[in-house]
């Protein structure tokens, strides 16, 4: 299975904002949270660790080779005829190649087993870093469109403040109407506080994940449009959840895994075969123990090692009940896996259908909202209506323009974390979300 990859930076959306800091689009943001992110690089130097150790299962079926080499000062001493010292100096090359070790191959394919878990374990970083910078992405950008919706509103209060003090003044309202913007002008005061400071944190939260600071994300182009899922079917996104999901794949690896190691468990009643063949050279200075010449004998051999177990104390058969046991723990979790991804896809799924009715019926209810305001407006004019109303009024509308773009981020962000859910998430899904959120 192919790693996700990076993709160019000329990708990268071209909308900009103004002010000192330039606008960067997700993808542009994507990348760079590849290059800095704590957590994705970490997850990437696990990968690389879990590649070594997989590789580590193959020294099993390879030969093995080994110099070793000695040297001994010995005395003899065979009384009365004969005491005197000499050297032996030797040195052997010994080498082995596993002919039958069942438990060595199973290692092995457990090796194999484990390289393609910890690619699945990197894809589900991978996809859980798409969704980390979008979400810190469109945080950011609602926590904007609060604070200046929190600033519109805080505008058209102090334009009612002014209005009602105005018409103290000249008789035509009484004092309760001024105390009421007074009060309700303090209150935006304060949410303008809170606004400002939460877009100081979710900047910092974008910062992290991006691994720089000061970054400004793009605004979306409006008017937004986002088509529904695609199958609009949960269980056809279920069913690719069977072969696409990384946990569901790395439950099923571990299933492989666990009957390997059933296997393993069962190789230790069975005998192992190597093929062994060693040559040697020592060399004898001042005699040896059978002659008081110098010498330098030479050996060599080469056979065939078979090993057959016997009685181990009854610890192969518990240890191939404990594999076994261990075998339909891994089936178990395996189905609680899949029940679990399956859930999560429908709940994403419905989450995203769920998201694009709230932003139609967000959608009306801005524009009737609007229509309400101007009408408590008139009829505050013409004395019909009290300044409260067109507080209200106001309080209403900019609190449905919050909810719809929270809304409208929230159908965008459900997208990804659908296509999460059932493991078919990429970095490409990104530019599909550049064509819809940029112009």
């Amino acid at each position: 299975m192919k790693l996700m990859r990076l993709l160019p930076l000329s990708a990268a959306m071209a909308l900009a904002l103004g002010g000192q800091a330039r606008a960067e689009g997700l993808l542009e943001l994507y990348e760079a949270a590849r290059a800095n992110d704590s957590t994705w690089q970490s997850a990437r130097n696990q990968y690389d660790a879990n590649l070594a150790r997989a590789d580590q299962a193959r020294a099993g079926i390879l030969p093995q080779a080994g110099l070793s080499g000695s040297v001994n000062r010995n005395a003899l001493d065979i009384q009365p005829a004969t005491s005197r010292w000499f050297t032996s100096q030797a040195v052997t090359l010994s080498a082995s190649q596993p002919l039958y070790r069942p438990a060595n191959l199973a290692t092995y394919r457990q090796g194999k087993r484990q390289a393609e878990l910890a690619e699945f374990q990197l894809i589900a970083a991978s996809q859980d870093l798409v969704v980390r910078i979008s979400q810190a992405y469109f945080d950011v950008l609602a926590a904007q469109d609060t604070l200046a919706f929190v600033r519109a509103q805080k505008t058209a209060t102090a334009e009612q403040l002014a209005s009602a003090k105005r018409n103290f003044e000249v008789g035509t309202s009484t004092i309760t109407d001024t105390r009421e913007a007074q009060a309700r002008y303090d209150l935006v005061l304060a949410q303008e506080i809170a606004a400002d400071n939460d877009l100081r944190v979710k900047r910092l939260a974008l910062d992290t994940v991006v691994g720089r600071n000061g970054t400004q994300p793009n605004p979306l182009a409006m008017p937004l449009i986002v088509p529904p899922p695609e199958p609009a079917d949960p269980d056809a996104w279920v069913a690719a959840a069977e072969s696409a999901s990384p946990f569901i794949q790395q439950a099923r690896i571990n299933v492989d895994i666990a009957e390997l190691e059933t296997e393993k468990a069962r190789a230790g009643h069975k005998p192992t075969v190597d093929l062994t063949a060693s040559v040697g050279e020592t060399r004898f200075v001042g005699g040896s123990s059978t002659s008081p010449q110098d010498a330098r004998p030479k050996s060599g051999a080469i056979g065939v090692a078979v090993n057959v177990p016997l009685f181990a104390g009854f610890a192969t058969q518990n240890r191939v009940r404990e594999t076994l046991a261990l075998e339909d723990k891994a089936r178990t979790d395996l189905e609680g896996a899949r029940r679990q991804v399956a859930q999560a896809v429908r709940t994403a799924y419905f989450g995203v259908v769920s998201g694009q009715g709230q932003v139609r019926a967000l959608e009306a209810a801005e524009a009737s909202s609007q229509s309400a305001l101007d009408a408590n407006r008139l009829g505050y004019q013409v004395g019909v209506r009290i300044n409260i109303d067109v507080l209200n009024a106001q309080s209403q509308l900019f609190q449905t323009k919050r909810d719809l773009a929270q809304a409208r981020y929230n159908v965008l962000l459900g997208h990804l974390k659908l296509r999460q859910a059932n493991g078919t998430l990429q970095p490409e899904d990104l530019v599909r979300l550049n064509s819809l959120v940029v112009r």
